[in-house]
């Protein structure tokens, strides 16, 4: 009877011992937001390295020679559909052919990215090439992260891939997800309320329009100053200024990746004033709070 009491507490140590030293997976992640995701999810099983580095752009980004050997030894990655990837992900993939990739962005709609010339021809202030037709949309918006019911589908997504790569840790994950998906929720409900109570218009200015599914998910519109790194043309920036007044713009939302001259100019002109948010900040969730509290105290 001893004997087997013995060997039953040997077996439950072997256990023991083999999760407790069983290495945590090594994941990367395209941008700062999706380290927050994956920790809520994979817990103390996953050891993030992010690519894109504070105050680096995911448009332009190329990865440092020492995240290219650290990807070699990696499990797992996380795509997101940033413009950075199309590049380099085929070749990170060659370094390391055994990493798992998982797209989280599988599963969402991708909203078209509008121009501030959509705003111009609904006004009927025409310059240029817009009556001439030219297209308004530039191309399908890559910020699903900053939508935090975007979020819930790419946190099952995250679910999926650390399941498939570790199904041992299967329980954890999948409490954690839930857990990750409670606090979700109840930040989207915090979010809707604040908008549903102190907006009275709906419309802000930023300078690179990276808040759309944001404005979306919220009853918001953006009004984009920047689009695809393009310099604005003189008419542009003129109607700019006459479409902030127009509005009463008291607020010109602008990020850190991203030079502030055109803003500036609006803002100078139009006596609006200048705030930065961050849409690559790590406490995702902090700061959605404060970017909402920034937009709703702007739209009053």
């Amino acid at each position: 009877m001893k004997k087997v009491a013995i060997s039953g507490l040997l077996v439950l140590f072997l256990s023991i011992a083999q999760i407790t030293l069983a290495r945590p997976l090594k994941v990367f992640v395209s941008i700062l937001p999706q380290k927050y995701f994956v920790e809520k999810i994979g817990g103390d099983f996953v050891e993030v390295a992010v690519m894109v580095q504070p105050g680096a752009s995911p448009a332009t980004y190329e990865p440092k020679p020492k995240q290219m050997v650290a990807l070699a030894k990696s499990d797992l990655y996380f795509a997101i559909g940033v413009p950075f990837e199309k590049t380099w992900l085929p070749k990170i993939v060659a370094t390391n052919s055994k990493m798992h990739i998982v797209y989280t962005q599988v599963g969402i709609e991708k909203r078209a990215m509008k121009s501030h010339h959509a705003h111009q021809e609904e006004s009927k202030h025409h310059y240029g090439e817009t009556e001439h037709g030219q297209d308004h949309h530039m191309g399908k918006d890559p910020h699903v992260w900053l939508s935090p019911p975007l979020v819930m589908q790419q946190a099952r997504n995250i679910l999926n891939g650390l399941e498939t790569l570790d199904p041992t840790n299967r329980a954890l994950y999948q409490a954690n997800y839930k857990s990750f998906i409670a606090e979700l929720v109840d930040l989207d409900l915090e979010l809707k309320r604040l908008f549903q109570t102190t907006a009275d218009h709906s419309e802000f200015m930023v300078f690179h329009p990276s808040w759309g599914y944001f404005a979306h998910a919220y009853g918001l519109e953006q009004v984009p100053i920047e689009i695809e790194g393009k310099e604005l043309k003189p008419a542009e920036l003129k109607y700019l200024i006459q479409y902030g007044k127009q509005i009463g713009i008291e607020v010109i939302f602008v990020q850190p990746q991203f030079s502030w001259q055109a803003a500036r100019t609006i803002a100078q002109a139009t006596t609006a004033q200048i705030v930065v948010v961050d849409p690559l900040a790590p406490d995702w969730a902090e700061n959605l709070r404060q970017v909402a509290a920034k937009l709703s105290t702007a739209l009053r």
